[in-house]
C-alpha cells in the first residue's frame, strides 16, 4: 500500500532549476512512485559548507510510493548519480541533492538513513517551499509553516519561482 513521503531537492551547480525539473521527471518515471505535489522553487543562500558557493535552487515534492525506505533511498541516489552528483565536500556545491525528509511519519535511525531527516526542522530552504506546497503540513507534530518562520536561515531565501508542471 502506498505511503506519503516528502523529498527535498537542491542544486547549485550547472543549470540548477533545469536539473531539479529533470530530477522530478526521473522521480515520476518510477512505476512505484506518484508525485502528488510540487513546491515552488526557492533560490536560497548556501547554508554551511565552504564559503563562496553559488546560491541554491531548492524545492520539495510530495510523493506516494510503495517502495520501502531503503529502496527509495537507493533510487534517489541513482537519480543523483545520473545528474553527476559527487560527494567530495560535506555540504559543498552539487549538481543535485535529494534528501528523504519524511516517509509516513516513520522514525528510524540507521547510519544510512535517518527519518525524519535530522536537520529538516531547522532548514528554511526545505521548510518554506514545503509550507508553500502544503500549508497544513506537520513534521514531528509541529507546523512546518511555524518551523519555517522560526528557522535561522529564513532570511536566506532570496526569491521563489513558480512550481514546475512536470508529471502528467
Amino acid at each position: 500500500m502506498p505511503v506519503k513521503a516528502i523529498l527535498a531537492l537542491g542544486s547549485n551547480l550547472g543549470n540548477s532549476e533545469d536539473t531539479l525539473i529533470k530530477a522530478i521527471g526521473d522521480i515520476c518515471s518510477h512505476e512505484k512512485i506518484a508525485v502528488t505535489k510540487i513546491s515552488p522553487i526557492a533560490i536560497t543562500a548556501p547554508v554551511g559548507g565552504p564559503a563562496g558557493q553559488p546560491d541554491y535552487a531548492n524545492m520539495v515534492v510530495e510523493i506516494e510510493t510503495s517502495l520501502r525506505p531503503f529502496m527509495l533511498l537507493e533510487y534517489t541516489q541513482q537519480i543523483e548519480q545520473k545528474h553527476h552528483r559527487t560527494r567530495d565536500v560535506r555540504w559543498g556545491p552539487r549538481t543535485l541533492d535529494i534528501d528523504i525528509i519524511d516517509i509516513a511519519s516513520l522514525e528510524m535511525d540507521d547510519p544510512d538513513l535517518t527519518l525524519p531527516h535530522p536537520r529538516a526542522a531547522e532548514r528554511a530552504f526545505v521548510l518554506e517551499p514545503w509550507a508553500r506546497m502544503d500549508p497544513a503540513a506537520l513534521l514531528l507534530g509541529s507546523s512546518v509553516r511555524q518551523l519555517a518562520d522560526d528557522a535561522a536561515d529564513a532570511g536566506g531565501i532570496r526569491e521563489f519561482h513558480p512550481a514546475p508542471v512536470v508529471c502528467a
